[in-house]
């Protein structure tokens, strides 16, 4: 197989790869919909006994709310990541025209 025919598959596997994540992501925005609604009907003033009560419990959702979005953003940089290196050429220079996608980053900047 040749280097092209490589890049191809590899290519092809992280674009099977995005459609996944967002078939995922799709699923959380219902999901999340779903707690919106049930939290709208659900924490009022009536629910919690103090205020601090009501303060905390919407700062854990958000803080949840929070840890995801790292993670998801985590995640795509590291197939970001994976995406220029492939894209990188033998002798370190990108492809394609006017210094590849990536605007002429070398081998050493895939870990900044």
């Amino acid at each position: 197989m040749s280097r092209e025919q490589s890049l191809i598959l590899m290519l092809d596997a992280a674009a099977k790869m995005q459609w996944n994540i967002a078939l995922i992501l799709e699923a959380k925005a219902i999901e999340a919909e779903k707690v919106r609604n049930w939290a709208l009907n659900h924490l009022n003033g009536e629910a919690f006994l103090t205020h601090s009560d009501q303060v905390a419990e919407p700062l854990k959702m958000h803080d949840q709310l929070v840890e995801i979005l790292e993670g998801l953003t985590r995640m795509e940089t590291g197939l970001c990541n994976n995406l220029k290196a492939i894209m990188v050429q033998n002798d370190g220079e990108e492809g394609g025209m006017d210094g590849g996608m990536f605007g002429g980053m070398d081998m050493g900047d895939l870990g900044k």
